[in-house]
């Protein structure tokens, strides 16, 4: 497990199955990301049962309240390469009465600490939709820097998105 100051980082589980089905059913929860196509709660719980371990190139982890073990959300470094040191980033929170709580701010700090001090990373990427201003405050806050613009590369009601790429170097963790 990887703690920070208000959240627990720990493996996902096939219980889990119950709490991801719900929020990936969830169009709040889901506005800003790519949903794929709906699944029954036994492809999720089957998919979390035959994931291969946490290892270097994918390390996906539930986020839990320190204070009553809740998971609320879940954090994922994957694509990571040990030949360029450099990790993308996926998180959400799926339990909506923990957003705008710093839930989200410290499971960040505390995936980027995880992976620049035990995965030894250079640098962790990740893409936000650019109307999703919350989750690019957060990035910002915590030391993301908008390194380029994907453009019209996210459909949501009808309507293209562009997209952020923000970058975050070893070192500049806020």
């Amino acid at each position: 497990m990887v703690l920070g100051e208000l959240v627990r980082l720990r493996p996902m589980e096939p219980s889990d199955a119950e709490a991801l089905w719900r929020w990936n059913h969830d169009p709040e929860v889901m506005r800003w990301m790519f949903d794929g196509y709906a699944q029954p709660v036994s492809h999720v719980r089957k998919r979390l049962e035959e994931r291969p371990r946490n290892a270097y190139g994918n390390v996906l982890y539930g986020v839990e309240v320190l204070a009553d073990a809740k998971l609320i959300g879940l954090v994922r470094l994957r694509d990571t390469e040990p030949e360029t040191g450099i990790a993308e980033l996926d998180i959400y929170i799926g339990e909506k009465e923990y957003w705008g709580r710093g839930y989200a701010t410290d499971a960040m700090r505390t995936i980027c600490r995880y992976g620049f001090d035990k995965m030894r990373l250079h640098k962790i990427t990740l893409t936000v939709v650019t109307e999703n201003h919350a989750a690019h405050h957060i990035y910002q806050k915590i030391g993301f820097v908008d390194e380029g613009r994907l453009r019209q590369v996210f459909r949501r009601d009808g309507q293209w998105y562009d997209m952020f790429t923000m970058g975050l170097l070893e070192g500049e963790l806020r």
